[in-house]
């Protein structure tokens, strides 16, 4: 009975590290090592995948200890895993050494390799290692194209492509679903259709996640007709397909349909996850409905017997802040079971703001400044409150703790695909082949918005400069730079998309809405959280967002 028990340890590993539980995996191998079981290199692998889906660098080097102890050291596909455990820990020159170190370095230990030094950043030193490889296989081709695209280098990714195709390497469904979702963080539409036509071509689409993936670019993308299409046109559906039809109807603010599709997927037997209530609430709360809200919020502890997590939290606090019931969000907090994060302190700050409330702002002003956040939105937004309240002693404290903590604003990105081509801009950016046309365009576009009541917003500029320079840096917002292409680039009346990576500013929120008028364009704007759709000068988020 007990060697029976052992013999399922492995498998168990293996089961775990494949299903994103890594914790429990570790938790099984620790009993495992415990007793007098042989260790072999399926085991190891697992075991080193679990540890780089958690990021336990701890448990990694002491595996890393065990490899050498048991001469697995000399194992490919041992050492090929501890590569990848390694990148996914943040610890790329640990995992150099463990490739370097490896008798024979083949396309999979360097597509590992190549993968992990995109996610730290170093494109250049991943396609430098992928053209040193003396065999270039499709998982190699892989992992610099999916690499490239997580760190925001799409135009590069979408070159490697088509290389890859010139060169005769055939695509695979890991392939097509790697270019999809790429395309989609870009809404890079015409490239992503043009993958369409090759899912098609090569009978991919009865490939589960190629489908969802085809779902989510066209969502991404703000074509949710082709994205329901995709939708019903799938052989069969899984938990993953109505979660993101979901999330893209709450995206474009049609809390409606999302929740039409969420009676749609429990009609037919599907079980949402905590994933798919997170879409649910997310839609409810951009589209003010409360009610619906609350009930999704109660259905899922009751019915479904799922705990909420913090994102559920703070869609729930987003949703009564958004609709004015500030009170109730700020007592659903007190009653909630574990402390707030940021993140959700931050949702009702924003509506706190938004809705003049000068005592609850500075309440949970105070209350988020103690949790020392990271990311440098919520001390934007409370120096941009001091500012308007002429509070400038206020202002000034919030900058000092950003610059004590070490806190800087996170670079801003705008992408706009034009001709197939992806353009990314940043702030102030010059160094586009069009920029001279770019900046003259705007110029003259300024002077016509303000005879339609523009001011620029120059309280979301941080810097200490005066004010003219506050409006040249207001007129290089990255937004502003890709729509500027989009009107000299494209023909007349065509719809403009632009992606942010961050948040839309307030001042670039007025400035498009206004140029939808004058230029009589459809322009839409997709940021971190939602879709923007501005028309004859009215945006679909109503200005909340």
């Amino acid at each position: 009975m007990l060697k029976r028990l052992y013999t399922s340890w492995p498998e168990k590993i293996s089961l775990f590290a494949n299903n994103g539980q890594g914790h429990d995996g570790l938790i099984v191998f620790a009993k495992l090592h415990l007793s007098s079981f042989t260790i072999t290199d399926f085991i190891l692998s697992a075991v080193l995948k679990c540890c780089g889906r958690v990021s336990a660098i701890r448990e990694g080097s002491q595996l890393h200890c065990i490899v050498i102890k048991h001469g697995y050291h000399r194992d490919n596909i041992v050492m090929t895993s501890l590569v990848d455990m390694y990148s996914k820990c943040d610890r790329i020159g640990n995992a150099r050494q463990a490739f370097d170190e490896m008798p024979v370095r083949d396309a999979i230990a360097a597509g590992a390799m190549v993968f992990g030094l995109c996610q730290c950043g170093l494109t250049w030193e991943a396609a430098t290692l992928f053209e040193e490889a003396r065999f270039k296989d499709v998982a190699l081709w892989n992992s610099l194209i999916s690499g490239l695209f997580l760190n925001f280098e799409g135009e590069k990714a979408l070159c490697y492509f088509r290389r890859m195709r010139l060169c005769g390497e055939k695509v695979d469904e890991i392939t097509m679903v790697g270019v999809l979702s790429g395309c989609a963080d870009m809404a890079a539409l015409s490239n992503g259709r043009q993958v369409h036509g090759l899912v098609i071509k090569n009978g991919f689409g009865l490939y589960l996640p190629v489908g969802n993936a085809l779902l989510d670019m066209y969502a991404k993308c703000g074509f949710m007709d082709d994205a329901c299409v995709c939708f019903d046109s799938l052989p069969y559906k899984n938990v993953v397909s109505w979660t993101s039809l979901i999330m893209g109807f709450g995206k474009h603010g049609l809390g409606s349909s999302a929740l039409e599709a969420f009676d749609r997927m429990e009609i037919e037997g599907y079980a949402p996850n905590k994933i798919t209530f997170v879409g649910v609430l997310f839609a409810c709360c951009h589209s003010g409905l409360v009610d619906e809200g609350w009930k999704c919020f109660n259905n899922m502890i009751s019915r479904y017997s799922i705990t909420p997590i913090m994102e559920h939290y703070t869609c729930m606090v987003d949703l009564l802040a958004r609709a004015g019931f500030l009170e109730e969000a700020f007592e659903f907090i007190e009653r909630m079971p574990v402390n707030p994060d940021a993140r959700l302190l931050t949702a009702l700050l924003s509506s706190c703001f938004y809705h003049k409330n000068t005592e609850l702002t500075r309440n949970i002003g105070n209350k988020l400044l103690d949790l020392e956040p990271k990311e440098a939105g919520p001390y934007m937004l409370l120096s941009n409150f001091y500012g308007l309240l002429g509070d400038f002693e206020g202002v000034a404290k919030v900058r000092r703790l950003m610059h004590k903590r070490g806190i800087r604003k996170e670079k801003a990105y705008t992408w706009i695909e034009i001709d197939k081509r992806i353009h990314r801009f940043e702030s102030g950016d010059r160094s586009h082949p069009l920029y001279k046309s770019i900046y003259a365009y705007l110029s003259e576009l300024v002077a016509k918005m303000r005879t339609k009541g523009y001011v620029p917003n120059k309280s979301v500029v941080v810097q200490s400069v005066d004010e003219h320079a506050k409006e040249e840096i207001l007129l290089g917002h990255s937004e502003k730079l890709a729509i500027a292409l989009g009107l000299i680039s494209m023909p007349p009346g065509s719809r403009i998309t632009i992606v942010k990576n961050l948040r839309v500013c307030v001042d670039c929120h007025e400035a498009i809405r206004i140029i939808s008028l004058i230029e009589g364009r459809e322009i839409v704007a997709r940021d971190h959280s939602r879709f923007h759709r501005f028309k004859n000068g009215e945006c679909s988020c109503g200005n909340r967002w």
